[in-house]
């Protein structure tokens, strides 16, 4: 078992909202030269740059996952991670399946630009994807977790798109194995507000839509690496964090 620094939350270029320069070598590299060994590219509504994303993290020795930020219909925003490139992609199809299709305009929300691990412009994507989806925060859920995944609330610290913003409140339905903080400083003052937070595990994320967002190596997972493999490592990762267990 083995210290693994991690940020888990993380756009690209192809987010409206993400800086230009956010491709996923930039992303790579700049997690690389912050110490960091575990990084998820988690793109609004979509995983489209997570095949160049995989392979720039492999040139720089970092362990990627495959994500989503997933805008339920109520506007709350879920972490959705993949134990491989493979079922992100496939999730990726359902879920363009559930979008409100609305044409970008890149003058008024910014470029959504696809991109290959070089960092070559492959194309764009053509509807704006920061909109909310039709998933019902039920519906959205359980559509993760049967795609294989770990979904849990998004920065619930914070007034945008965070569940408790958006609820008033911490739901105790659907059951969250996790939370993410973005800032864990006000871990102390939610749990004294919403009992159902205590204890509750949490991950501590950037939610980085430019470089130098990109959290340093301050949040850590002890994760069991052995015989070790990036397969391995992240696997394990998605499980702890299914688990519930405390991080």
């Amino acid at each position: 078992m083995n210290r693994y620094y991690y940020d888990l939350h993380i756009h690209s270029c192809l987010s409206p909202c993400g800086d230009n320069d956010n491709t996923p070598a930039n992303i790579a590299g700049m997690a690389s030269l912050k110490g960091l060994q575990i990084l998820a590219l988690t793109d609004h509504n979509t995983c489209g740059n997570c095949p160049a994303f995989f392979k720039a993290c492999k040139a720089f020795g970092i362990i990627p996952v495959p994500g989503m930020e997933l805008t339920t219909a109520e506007e709350i925003h879920l972490v959705c991670l993949f134990p491989s490139l493979e079922t992100a992609m496939d999730f990726d199809a359902l879920v363009r399946t559930h979008r409100v299709l609305i044409p970008n305009r890149p003058a008024i929300f910014g470029d959504q630009l696809l991109m290959d691990e070089n960092d070559r412009v492959v194309g764009q994507e053509e509807h704006l994807l920061i909109n909310a989806t039709d998933l019902s925060l039920e519906q959205a859920v359980p559509l993760v977790r049967q795609a294989g995944g770990v979904v849990y609330p998004a920065h619930i610290d914070r007034e945008a798109n965070g569940i408790i913003a958006v609820l008033g409140t911490f739901p105790e339905q659907p059951v969250f194995s996790c939370v993410e903080y973005y800032d864990k400083t006000k871990r102390p003052g939610l749990e004294e507000r919403f009992p159902i937070l205590r204890g509750k595990p949490s991950v501590v994320s950037s939610d980085a839509h430019y470089l130098g967002h990109i959290n340093e190596a301050e949040n850590a997972l002890m994760l069991e690496d052995e015989p070790y493999s990036g397969d391995l490592v992240r696997r394990n990762l998605l499980a702890l964090l299914a688990q519930g267990e405390r991080l």
